[in-house]
């Protein structure tokens, strides 16, 4: 492990070849200020996302931080596994500001970016809230398409809007809107997915007049108008009728950006290939990824794998590789990522005529150890056990086991007498708990405790704002402000063309 200056990693951002850069911080604390690049991998939970995030063990790694010591911590860990080519960048995020770079608040924000470098660049049609609603008053055909996924729909969405996934769109537009006459208006929360969605549609040649929600459903309420909640309103499950056309149309926009057809037989071999780092993602739902997928395919729909690249792909230079059933939306999302520039893509033909794997996608996490267990009728019975919950803090303020505490793995507070760990993710709580002398893992996590019949608290203020540091809060999940976080977040979303041009480290749309 060695240390790089920020100029060193700047001239090795600029080469073009292989390379990552993972920042250690928790995730709420990486939205506070981060490389443009950089891919968080926080220290909590190393073990399941950096064999993800770099497939090639000889790959060049920098680790970052904001000067607190993480990276070398994730450092020594990467090169306890076997990676060759691991670095510290000297000062962190500090330094890099300290030398003139840009630092870039926000998650996601390669992909945030190149949304709105897509409107500029296409002038993707966009209209204000009180235009949409003039238009649903008209009586004029229309309809509106939220491109969220299901969970972030319910919580909210513009009212009569119908759940269709950015990446299941162009797929399924022929038989969602029929009639050209009809005026297909797409949203999300903010900007990003409803310009991207909108454009989808116009880059596939759909003939309809084709707009974005201005500012997404955060602007429909600023606007002064009310949106719905806990609504599930979405597309018919299948092959879509009209899929032959949406193949036309994805083949179209595919070939005009340099996608790449390959066979399931060159994929696997470029899997085995250990002289590129390649990624294989299965791009569909996740309940036909799950029904059936080319072993070691990842699932990352393709909505949120243009939406939040940086999920899934870390290191720039290398190949990705994306399947489906008919590729169509392998095709789509192909298209985009290549004008996001830095990867060479490929598209699966025949993905599924041959052996398939079977259920969600299962990190390898070998270190990963087999704690004692603990059902959740048996943990209800007991008494003067504290229970330590791992789950992101948003999702811990919606349902957690009363008296439970929140935690960030390796931050887990001293606990006096026995404690049980739960978490989403099994691996996570087995984790966690083999650091806690005594700890227990509750089998089936809080899901199980819930279907068990047994009681859930929420509450909203725990954990308050500022401990969540594990999870970049969105203007909506603020208990003060959120007027005025939402104005500040459009604010810094359409601005960030003006700093990606001032960092000079993208270059979207020159492949």
């Amino acid at each position: 492990m060695t240390s790089v200056t920020p100029a060193t990693l700047k001239a090795w951002i600029s080469e073009g070849t292989e390379l990552a850069i993972l920042d250690a911080r928790e995730e709420g604390e990486f939205g506070h200020g981060h490389l443009f690049w950089a891919v968080p991998c926080p220290l909590s939970k190393k073990e399941l996302r950096a064999r993800a995030l770099l497939p090639r063990q000889a790959t060049r790694v920098v680790c970052v931080d904001g000067g607190e010591g993480h990276a070398e911590k994730l450092a020594t860990y990467l090169t306890s596994i076997g990676f060759s080519d691991v670095h510290v960048l000297a000062g962190g995020t500090p330094a890099w500001a300290a030398a003139g770079y840009v630092v870039f608040t926000g998650v996601h924000v390669p992909s945030k970016a190149f949304g709105e470098w897509v409107e500029h660049h296409y002038g993707t049609e966009s209209l204000d809230p009180p235009e949409l609603q003039a238009l649903k008053d008209s009586g004029k055909p229309m309809v509106i398409l939220d491109s969220r996924p299901m969970d972030e729909f319910v919580r909210m969405t513009i009212p009569g809007a119908v759940n269709v996934p950015g990446g299941e769109l162009a797929y399924r537009i022929g038989d969602l809107v029929p009639d050209a006459e009809t005026t297909i208006v797409v949203n999300c929360a903010g900007r990003t997915r409803s310009i991207m969605g909108a454009e989808s549609l116009r880059r596939a040649g759909v003939p309809n007049r084709i707009v974005a929600l201005r500012n997404g459903t955060m602007g429909w309420e600023l606007a002064g108008f009310q949106c719905e909640r806990g609504v599930t309103r979405s597309y018919a499950p299948g092959t879509p009728a009209s899929a032959a056309l949406a193949l036309q149309r994805a083949s179209a926009f595919a070939a005009e950006n340099g996608v790449k057809l390959i066979s399931r037989a060159a994929a696997l071999a470029m899997l085995a290939d250990e002289s590129r780092s390649t990624y294989a993602l299965d791009v569909r739902a996740a309940e036909e990824y799950a029904a059936g997928h080319i072993p070691g395919f990842r699932h990352a729909p393709g909505g949120q794998l243009v939406q939040a690249t940086d999920q899934w792909v870390a290191v720039r230079g290398a190949r990705v590789i994306l399947a489906d059933d008919d590729t169509v939306r392998a095709r789509m999302s192909a298209a985009w990522l290549r004008q996001m520039g830095g990867w060479e893509v490929f598209v699966v033909e025949g993905a599924l005529s041959g052996e398939l794997a079977t259920g969600p996608w299962k990190p390898v996490a070998p270190e990963v150890p087999q704690m004692p267990v603990v059902m959740p009728q048996t943990l209800a019975a007991e008494t003067g056990v504290t229970v330590v919950d791992l789950a992101r803090s948003i999702d811990f303020r919606a349902g957690h086991i009363p008296g439970s505490v929140w935690a960030v793995r390796g931050r887990v507070p001293k606990i006096a007498g026995p404690v049980v760990v739960t978490a989403p993710d099994p691996w996570l709580a087995h984790l966690a708990a083999a650091e806690i002398p005594g700890a227990r893992v509750l089998e089936g996590g809080v899901a199980a405790w819930k279907a068990a019949g047994l009681p859930l608290a929420a509450d909203r203020t725990n954990p308050p704002d500022e401990a969540c540091v594990d999870w970049y809060l969105r203007p909506y999940d603020r208990n003060s402000g959120i007027e005025a976080a939402m104005h500040a977040y459009l604010s810094w979303e359409i601005d960030l063309v003006h700093e990606v041009a001032r960092d000079g480290d993208a270059r979207f749309g020159a492949w």
